[in-house]
């Protein structure tokens, strides 16, 4: 009865697998979204950045990425006071 239950969660997790690779669209083809457009076409006099990745990164993205940094913060000051070594 296990050897059975094992095969069928293999089927399963294999079915999930190839499902998923013939769902996925070919590489170099990216989905296109209604935003693209906005952010190529208004980054610039909006944001005044000649850039649209760092129009969108630091602008209309920044309390995102500042809430990224500052969980990296946290990860390293983490690690840091966990690997420091510790005197007498």
């Amino acid at each position: 009865m296990r050897g059975w239950l094992g095969v069928a969660a293999f089927l399963v997790a294999a079915g999930f697998l190839l499902f998923g690779a013939v769902a996925l669209r070919p590489f170099g083809e990216p989905v296109w979204a209604e935003m693209d457009e906005h952010f190529n076409r208004f980054s610039q006099p909006e944001v005044a950045a000649n850039n649209a990745v760092t129009a969108v990164v630091f602008d209309y993205r920044g309390f995102d990425t500042l809430g990224e940094a500052t969980v990296l913060f946290a990860a390293v000051t983490g690690v840091a006071l966990i690997l420091r070594k510790v005197g007498k």
